[in-house]
């Protein structure tokens, strides 16, 4: 199933036309800051309306594909809400960039009860049907995608530990090798080779967001919270509640909200840092060895 079904336009003003009518054009285009690998904007359109947009190099438009087949999954889940997807293009008119639209969220008070409502709401998310998300398989994505500026695999397995070994774990150890010395490379060859004694199988595979820190959510035009900036994939929502912890934690009335509508599996506490190895190995490949000193605590701790 293509999970985006969206246009795709040669130039920004054909998508514009488009979507908007002919004769729109943009009165005010403002640069927003915020987020290390594309750039965005909001404009201001003949008509008042604003419009969101994200820009980067033509070469990488797949960017943006990836991301709007993420939100578009999340999105049909029904369950949390996500940016409207308006269409994605490459505008060859000036340089040559890729383009996405979406909706534009402006700055909405919180409703009462706000991180309650979204720890329900992402329970509910990783409750959802998940069949037609992986094709005859278990966990994975009907596609790859990116976690930060990174390729991440998403090759369907039946087996969600082999498939956190293979498509997570595996490839970011690979490449931080040049950070490794002998200690470090003999444990995470044993790591990986005995990764079915630190974690589970998931009692039901999960949708999951799979970059879900602070800064990829929003507070919508309904007050709630809201899902951007997804790298999704289908596996143990534990994956997702473990990230919300590795750069400061949400409040804990939400881990609360969370547990009363979906139980964790028991050993969770264990597993945690298992699963934020993966991001802080990102974090080691894209922004250097900072991040070294985290990955070798990780490491020992599951590895003597």
């Amino acid at each position: 199933m293509d999970y985006t079904n969206l246009q795709h336009f040669s130039s920004l003003k054909d998508a514009l036309a488009s979507i908007f009518g002919a004769g729109v054009n943009i009165v005010e285009n403002r640069r927003i800051s915020g987020g290390d690998i594309n750039n965005a904007y909001r404009l201001t359109l003949t008509d008042g309306t604003h419009v969101f947009m994200k820009t980067n190099s033509k070469e990488n438009k797949s960017f943006f594909l990836a991301e709007s087949a993420g939100l578009a999954a999340i999105a049909q889940t029904n369950t949390i809400g996500t940016p409207r997807l308006l269409c994605t293009g490459t505008d060859e008119q000036k340089s040559g960039y890729a383009f996405l639209l979406m909706e534009f969220i402006g700055r909405n008070g919180q409703t009462r009860n706000y991180w309650e409502t979204f720890a329900h709401q992402l329970a509910a998310m990783h409750q959802a049907n998940t069949e037609d998300l992986v094709a005859d398989r278990t966990y994975g994505f009907l596609q790859d995608n990116y976690i930060g500026a990174r390729i991440q695999l998403n090759t369907a397995h039946e087996s969600w530990i082999e498939f956190f070994r293979d498509c997570r774990l595996e490839p970011q150890l690979a490449d931080a090798a040049p950070y490794f010395d002998r200690t470090d490379q003999k444990r995470a060859s044993q790591l990986l080779e005995n990764l079915d004694k630190f974690l589970v199988e998931p009692e039901h595979p999960s949708l999951l967001h799979g970059d879900l820190w602070s800064g990829n959510f929003i507070t919508g035009n309904d007050g709630r919270a809201w899902l951007i900036d997804p790298a999704v994939s289908v596996g143990h929502a534990e994956a997702d509640l473990a990230m919300t912890e590795l750069f400061g934690r949400f409040p804990q009335v939400f881990y609360k909200a969370y547990q009363e509508t979906a139980p964790l599996q028991p050993g969770y506490e264990k597993r945690r840092d298992l699963y934020n190895l993966y991001h802080l190995l990102n974090h080691l490949n894209l922004f250097g060895r900072s991040y070294l000193t985290a990955v070798r605590a990780i490491l020992q701790r599951y590895v003597s």
